[in-house]
């Protein structure tokens, strides 16, 4: 009798997972070339199957090309299947959920509250959107995406961060990801140089270097980036594009003061490159009004990026980009050439969440949630830490930094946080120029409940405090 594992309860229907069975035992080499197996009838009589699921079984590995049959004789292993890989890859156990600690608190950054998303609301306006779509939303459409998004984000933007752009200069994303992932092919070659924030998040790094192109850091302080350490005009380098996160620095939190950005458009000006702004969470400001866009100060100089994966769910994968006119119809040929355009019933179904309010009535209920939060966490290190924790970037957003005298966050002492059950992130991986921040970790909160943030600032305290309590204190500004 072969030894067929199958499951009546799986929703996987039986014909499946006899076919796996049968072709895992194949290509991991368990049975040789050759190798006879048992007739449908057999196997039926034993699996206690009926011998249709059989015989389907074995016509799917027939058509496939793992069993060949002989006339009177039955069916055998054809030859040259076993593959080396996947023998190994079938050795390797998986990781299981003893791996990580029990009940861990992951203080991830960017994550918004998964359990507040609107679900129901959300859900009808999905449906109404599908039973009202003209036919063209069901086809291929446009890469810039769906005209009645646009027109109604245009509105939006203008109205919320001072953005000045027609529809047309709007091109919808999946995601700031691929908006970021699109102005690196358009605008970037290995003979690129592109000055960005330092520290900035590991991963835009690595879509900006994969082009070949130079990163060349400026330092961020208490005013966002420093316009004193920008290259010399002088220096014949012209950068290709200036990067910048002036409303909620990422990850330091600091924002970038007017002055500055005036700077920082006058540098661009004088040499002719672009300033490409990442607005990546701004409308959660707690004390005052989002801060307006630099894109509004220079739109013919400013690329702004913009998301909803923060505002509502990074599930669906809806970013955009306003652009420059003169660089539209580049970007639509990009955007064209990545994956023709981005998915149309959810374009519409965003466009009308907008344009019923249901969008900023919902930001509205999500900053009071986020308030509380944040100043659940600030008052726990406070308490836990007193005066050997300094606070950067709770204006606005849903992560804080922490820095804690005379701390260091190496390794090994992020994996004894692990160890109690707590996940913090280093800010010393974002950074370009090494050994400035590593007293620094993010802290997100969006995600985590009040009570989480309690207990995970305990759990930090446990590891922390004895590296901090033989330390003199100091309460200076970094």
């Amino acid at each position: 009798m072969l030894w067929v594992p199958i499951d009546r309860d799986k929703p996987i229907p039986l014909t499946r997972q006899i076919y796996t069975e049968f072709r895992d035992k194949i290509l991991r080499g368990d049975w040789a070339a050759g190798f006879k197996l048992p007739s449908t009838r057999k196997m039926a009589q034993e699996l206690r199957i009926s011998r249709n699921v059989a015989i389907e079984a074995y016509d799917q590995l027939f058509a496939e090309g793992y069993i060949e049959s002989r006339q009177g004789s039955g069916y055998f292993v054809a030859a040259g299947i076993y593959l080396e890989q996947f023998a190994r890859g079938q050795e390797r156990s998986l990781p299981s959920a003893g791996d990580q600690p029990e009940n861990l608190i992951d203080f991830r950054s960017g994550v918004p509250a998964l359990e507040q998303f609107p679900r129901s609301l959300w859900g009808k306006t999905v449906q109404q959107v599908c039973h009202d779509a003209p036919l063209s939303a069901f086809g291929y459409n446009r890469p810039e995406g769906r005209a009645e998004l646009r027109d109604v984000l245009s509105r939006y933007l203008y109205r919320t961060r001072g953005v000045q752009c027609a529809p047309e200069q709007i091109v919808m994303t999946s995601g700031a990801t691929q908006a970021l992932t699109l102005i690196a092919k358009v605008l970037l070659n290995r003979e690129s140089c592109v000055l960005i924030e330092d520290p900035i998040t590991q991963d835009i790094q690595s879509i900006f270097t994969s082009t070949g192109a130079r990163l060349c850091p400026v330092p961020v302080d208490e005013s966002g980036m420093n316009m004193n350490s920008l290259p010399s005009p002088l220096a014949g380098n012209r950068p290709s594009f200036a990067f910048v996160t002036p409303s909620h620095q990422f990850p330091l939190g600091t924002t970038l003061t007017i002055q500055r950005r005036i700077q920082l458009i006058q540098y661009a000006r004088s040499v002719d490159c672009y300033i490409v702004e990442d607005d990546y969470d701004s409308e959660f400001r707690y004390e005052s009004p989002p801060i307006s866009s630099i894109q509004g100060l220079a739109p013919e100089r400013v690329i702004y990026i913009g998301s909803f994966s923060k505002i509502l769910s990074p599930g669906l994968r809806l970013g955009y980009l306003v652009l420059p006119e003169t660089l539209v119809e580049r970007y639509q040929q990009a955007k064209w050439l990545s994956d023709l355009h981005t998915p149309s019933l959810e374009q519409l179904a965003l466009g009308r969440f907008i344009e019923e309010g249901h969008l900023e009535k919902y930001i509205s209920k999500m900053k009071k949630l986020y308030k509380k939060r944040r100043q659940c966490l600030i008052e726990a290190l406070r308490r836990t830490f007193a005066d050997r924790v300094t606070i950067w970037g709770e204006a606005a957003g849903l992560h804080i930094v922490a820095a804690f005298d005379g701390i260091s966050f190496t390794p090994d002492v992020l994996t004894a946080l692990e160890a109690t059950g707590v996940r913090v992130y280093p800010v010393e991986e974002h950074a370009i120029g090494k050994g400035r921040h590593e007293d620094k970790i993010v802290i997100g909160y969006g995600n985590v409940s009040e009570d989480g943030i309690e207990e995970g600032v305990c759990r930090m305290g446990i590891v922390l405090q004895p590296l901090t309590c033989n330390r003199p204190s100091h309460t200076a500004p970094h």
